[in-house]
């Protein structure tokens, strides 16, 4: 087999999860940029050391299989090894992207391992913010994004007309995805909110850094946010476009900012929200 259970695991992945549009993307660039520490900012198409752990051409490698043969549930099984073989290629720490809700397989055992886990930060954001980026994101309406965010069987790239570039991903409705990551998780998470990524900038992301456990200092993390300015991010996409933008999605890095909902969400889907979603928004602050 591809895969070879001889040797150790390597507890050395660190996933950075979220539901999409709650800040994920800018971390990678802050990371990127921190951990390459060059003199000028990271393209935003070269994030490399912050994959996405759904990317198909990742699977394909690692297994020498052709994902684009095999079913939805039969790449479901082959994943926690393959995330096994990624983090034992290489020492030091991995980071992976993920959307993926943190579900279980049939066998009972996660799709994330914890074998080769060693934490994982969870990015959130008031889903009512969510729900508007998420429309602009997937060139849909709020209508929908709304009722996508309230769907239980909510997946990304779960279609079979095509074969998407990546795997496909359950989401689960917005409440059991962020419960999923933040509930009797057996491995360290950290849980940063978008808002308070806005308001407290350098501390929240001094927070991150030191629970990864990266020794860098105040200049360093400073340098790193500089390079990581939303107006940068922007500039860089309106120069270069973003392979990670949907095809359909106008720009992906569109305000970065908190509280659109308030003039771009009908007071009905709010309170649908609000009502779908109220104990864990309660729970995080977000009522």
């Amino acid at each position: 087999m591809w895969f070879s259970n001889m040797q150790k695991d390597k507890k050395n992945i660190i996933w950075l999860a979220s539901y999409p549009k709650s800040g994920n993307t800018w971390f990678r660039v802050f990371l990127s940029n921190l951990l390459l520490d060059s003199k000028e900012p990271v393209s935003i198409n070269q994030l490399e050391k912050t994959p996405i752990a759904s990317a198909r051409n990742i699977f394909d490698e690692i297994t020498g299989l052709s994902s684009g043969e095999l079913s939805f549930e039969e790449t479901d099984l082959l994943r926690p090894d393959v995330y096994r073989e990624y983090a034992n290629s290489e020492d030091g720490l991995r980071f992976l992207k993920v959307h993926d809700a943190y579900t279980f397989l049939p066998d009972g055992k996660p799709m994330i391992p914890e074998s080769v886990t060693k934490s994982a930060i969870f990015f959130i954001r008031n889903p009512l913010d969510v729900a508007v980026s998420f429309a602009h994101h997937s060139s849909s309406s709020t209508e929908n994004m709304v009722k996508a965010m309230n769907n239980t069987n909510y997946a990304f790239c779960s279609k079979t007309d095509r074969i998407h570039n990546q795997l496909r991903q359950k989401l689960l409705t917005w409440s059991e995805h962020v419960e999923s990551w933040t509930s009797n998780i057996p491995f360290p998470v950290l849980v940063l909110k978008y808002e308070e990524m806005l308001d407290n900038t350098y501390e929240t992301f001094e927070k991150a850094v030191k629970f990864i456990g990266l020794e860098k200092n105040r200049q360093q993390i400073e340098k790193a946010l500089e390079f990581s300015r939303f107006d940068v991010l922007k500039s860089q996409e309106e120069k270069e476009g973003f392979k990670e933008k949907a095809p359909d999605a106008e720009k992906f890095f569109r305000k970065g900012k908190s509280g659109s909902w308030k003039s771009e969400l009908s007071g009905e889907l709010a309170m649908e929200i609000q009502h779908n979603h109220a104990e864990v928004m309660k729970k995080y602050g977000y009522t």
